[in-house]
C-alpha cells in the first residue's frame, strides 16, 4: 500500500507562481508524485489519465471555474478535492461542498496550513483504504462468517440467522480478545437493531429541552 508521501497529487491553478510555490512546498515535505496543470479541461483529463489520489483545485480558472471542474470529476471519480481560493465568503465554501469538494482553503495560506490539510486528507484516505483491504471472512473450527455477504456457513452449508443473531455474532468476532460488558453489547447490537438509537436520541432531545 502506498504511503501518504507516495500518493499522486494533481495541482490545478492558472497562476504559474502559485503552481511552483505549491510544488516546492510539497517536494520539500517529501511528496514526489506531483502533476501540475493550469486549466479546468486539463484537470478533468488529468484525473482520467493520471488517476490522482488528491486534487488541489483553484476556483478561478481561465476556461471554467473550479466548481464546474469538480462537478465533472464527480461524474467518474471520488478522488478527494481540496479547493484553493481567494474567495472567503460562506456561500463559496458551501458551494464547493455542494459540488463534491472535501475541503476548502482560503488564499493566502501558509505552507504549514496547506501541508496540514493535505496530510489530514491523505491519512484519512489511507485509513479507509486499509479498512477496505482487511479480511472480511473469519473462520473458527468448521464455521466461516462472511461479513460482506453477511452469511454464516458450516462445512459449506448456510446456517440461518436472524438479523439480530448475525449482528451479535459479527460484533463479538470483530471485538474478539476484548472484554465486553452486557451494557456495551446492548448498546451496539440490541439498541441498533431494535430502534433503540432513535428512542435514545428522542430521550436526549427531550432532556435538553427541559
Amino acid at each position: 500500500m502506498k504511503t501518504p508521501y507516495d500518493k499522486k497529487i494533481l495541482i490545478v491553478d492558472d497562476d504559474e507562481s502559485i503552481l511552483r510555490m505549491i510544488e516546492t512546498v510539497l517536494r520539500k515535505e517529501g511528496y514526489s508524485n506531483l502533476y501540475l496543470v493550469s486549466s479546468g479541461e486539463q484537470a478533468i483529463q488529468s484525473v482520467k489519465s493520471v488517476v490522482p489520489d488528491l486534487v488541489l483545485l483553484d476556483i478561478m480558472l481561465p476556461d471554467m471555474d473550479g466548481y464546474e471542474v469538480c462537478k465533472n470529476i464527480r461524474l467518474y471519480s471520488m478522488v478527494p478535492i481540496l479547493f484553493l481560493s481567494a474567495k472567503s465568503d460562506e456561500i463559496d465554501k458551501l458551494l464547493s461542498y455542494a459540488m463534491g469538494g472535501d475541503a476548502y482553503l482560503t488564499k493566502p495560506f501558509s505552507p504549514k496550513e496547506l501541508l496540514a490539510n493535505i496530510k489530514a486528507i491523505l491519512v484519512r484516505q489511507q485509513f479507509y483504504e486499509s479498512r477496505m483491504q482487511q479480511v472480511t471472512t473469519y473462520s473458527f473450527d468448521q464455521y466461516v462468517l462472511d461479513m460482506d455477504k453477511k452469511v454464516l456457513t458450516c462445512d459449506g452449508r448456510n446456517i440461518p440467522l436472524t438479523a439480530k443473531e448475525y449482528a451479535l455474532l459479527e460484533y463479538l468476532i470483530t471485538n474478539r480478545n476484548i472484554t465486553l460488558s452486557k451494557e456495551k453489547i446492548l448498546e451496539n447490537v440490541w439498541m441498533l437493531m431494535s430502534g433503540g438509537v432513535k428512542a435514545h436520541s428522542d430521550k436526549l432531545r427531550s432532556s435538553m429541552r427541559s
